[in-house]
């Protein structure tokens, strides 16, 4: 799904995709994590110390992929730069914790510059409470879309 997205990103074929590592109630095994808990038993891990350290690994997992596309990104030329330097990639979790279908301190990282309107090399650690929205607001506004809000977006992260 990687190769397909970065070839539709080549071919102007279209500068907008979504991928979805896994549903959030699959019940599918990821041997190559080292896990042999399907993904949403393990995300349901009741506070189990060795529950919830499966569920880590299967997460570090599909994070583990994520270079592989950021790399067929940044050595694909793209006019005066290449496809990361003008793409914005948002990789993140729906939950925050989600044992209790919690959807605060949701964990995300932004990818690539969009154009140089993203600096990048940066942390930023978001007031508790910050609707998820409003990371999707910024990606919008990162994206050229003037439009006020999304969702429960009470404004703008500064990236």
């Amino acid at each position: 799904m990687f190769d397909l997205q970065a070839l539709a990103f080549t071919t102007d074929t279209t500068r907008v995709s979504a991928f979805k590592m896994s549903r959030d109630v699959c019940q599918r095994v990821y041997p190559e994590s080292g896990v042999k808990v399907p993904f949403h038993s393990a995300s349901h891990h009741g506070e189990t110390p060795a529950k919830i350290a499966d569920f880590a690994k299967i997460n570090r997992y599909h994070v583990s992929l994520v270079p592989y596309f950021l790399e067929k990104l940044k050595n694909t030329p793209d006019g005066d730069g290449n496809l990361l330097d003008h793409s914005l990639i948002l990789y993140g979790s729906p939950l925050g914790d989600s044992n209790a279908h919690n959807h605060k301190r949701v964990p995300v990282f932004l990818a690539g510059h969009a154009n140089g309107k993203v600096k990048g090399n940066l942390h930023v650690r978001c007031q508790d409470m910050t609707p998820m929205a409003n990371v999707l607001l910024t990606v919008m506004h990162q994206a050229g879309m003037n439009i006020e809000s999304i969702g429960d977006s009470t404004g703008v992260i500064a990236i």
